[in-house]
């Protein structure tokens, strides 16, 4: 039998310590990963939906009651930790964004903003718990982030008149996470926010533009924003990476057992773009050497942009060790009404009109236009294998010879 490659191996360790560690309950965090500053503080949560009867797609794939799959159910396969393995974060607690010296400057995190409420999900705590279950400016929101395909994505959780809460299943398909939600017990790919089995069966919920960038970006541009605190609820030794070396260029994605695209290698970062007719991979090596690409998604001109900043958080052991793998954003190219061309210019980007100068979060914060934000727009950034896979379609920019 030949012996598995070192990341392969390295990685099941870690999913093995992620399922070991969910049977050990106890205080919030050790003492050594317990974050210094201001005490963490619950902000107020929207209720959700009950448990509602009936059958469930988690634990009983087959009852005759529920409508057929979407996907092959052979290929939703066990990635190693059972149901809530990978335990959510159902009451999350939040440093104000001055109190936090946890994280690096280049430490990646999620950031989202709704209806004027800005936070950022570091990814050292992601990684460990997947699905943070929150309301942000009012909305009731789902932040996930799959380590295995390197995507971060956030949902609306309001499905008509249910809202949702969401767990991880344990199960992968396409190498990306299986998420259940615990008012139906249907599975949901967090890939494309689609039900694939159970109840709600072809239902799927709109996304929330996110942004990858690196602490110091998001914290000079968030001075009042708030932050996942380390203090969970779980004992997990934040900061630390169990995928360490997964993103190398020349492996191979975990538990895929689908055909792999070979217009570009199957670990290639990607910013994905997608919308109800077309979609679009921007090749991230591309994309960095240029500082910006336009791009025309159906009917609409955005501008791709991206500078140097932020850290791999699967490359080396501490998450805030990983080699720079840069930032990335995607925008409506406008204001009002007006269209803009951008060029990278350090460490901002400069509209070619007025010379303002923007930040990787789309705002400007010098010249004409000081003050104003470009339109965001739902970008994912991924591997190509994972992009590839969901979306075989999709149109590659720039053009592969």
């Amino acid at each position: 039998m030949t012996p598995p490659k070192r990341w392969l191996w390295l990685l099941l360790v870690g999913l093995a310590l992620v399922a070991t560690a969910c049977s050990s309950g106890g205080p919030a965090a050790d003492p050594g990963t317990r974050p210094a500053g201001g005490d963490p503080f619950e902000v107020s949560q929207g209720a959700s939906t009950g448990r509602e009867p009936g059958p469930s797609a988690l634990h009983d794939r087959s009852a005759g009651d529920l409508p057929e799959p979407l996907v092959d159910m052979r290929r939703v396969v066990s990635g190693g930790p059972p149901p809530d393995g990978i335990p959510s974060i159902d009451r999350p607690r939040f440093h104000r964004t001055g109190d936090v010296d946890f994280l690096q400057d280049q430490e990646p995190v999620i950031a989202i903003e709704l209806n004027g409420d800005a936070r950022a999900y570091p990814v050292q705590i992601l990684t460990w718990h997947e699905i943070v279950n929150d309301t942000i400016g009012g909305e009731p929101t789902t932040v996930t982030y799959c380590p295995l395909c390197n995507s971060a994505i956030a949902y609306d959780r309001r499905l008509g008149e249910r809202v949702l809460d969401f767990g991880t299943s344990g199960k992968l398909y396409n190498s990306a996470m299986v998420m259940y939600d615990r008012q139906t017990e249907s599975l949901w790919s967090h890939f494309n926010a689609r039900a694939i089995a159970g109840a709600l069966t072809g239902e799927e919920l709109d996304r929330r533009p996110t942004a990858m960038v690196g602490w110091a970006e998001w914290r000079d541009a968030n001075p009042d924003g708030l932050v996942l605190s380390r203090e969970t609820g779980h004992r997990r030794n934040y900061g630390r990476n169990p995928y360490a070396g997964y993103d190398d260029i020349g492996q191979s994605p975990f538990l895929f057992d689908g055909d792999t695209d070979g217009r570009l290698r199957p670990m290639a970062r990607v910013v994905g773009l997608r919308d109800e007719e077309d979609s679009i991979a921007v090749q991230l090596e591309v994309l960095l050497a240029r500082g910006t690409v336009e791009v025309r998604l159906g009917e609409q001109d955005l501008v791709v942009w991206a500078k140097p900043g932020t850290a791999s958080a699967l490359d080396a052991s501490d998450v805030a060790d990983g080699r720079d793998v840069g930032t990335t954003g995607a925008f409506v190219p406008e204001v009002a009404g007006k269209r803009l061309h951008f060029e990278r210019a350090g460490n901002v980007f400069r509209d070619v009109e007025t010379g303002s100068s923007w930040n990787v979060l789309g705002e400007a914060v010098a010249g004409t236009h000081v003050g104003e934000r470009l339109r965001r727009v739902t970008h994912v950034d991924t591997f190509w294998f994972a992009w590839a896979a969901f979306l075989p379609d999709t149109k590659i920019v720039p053009r592969v010879p």
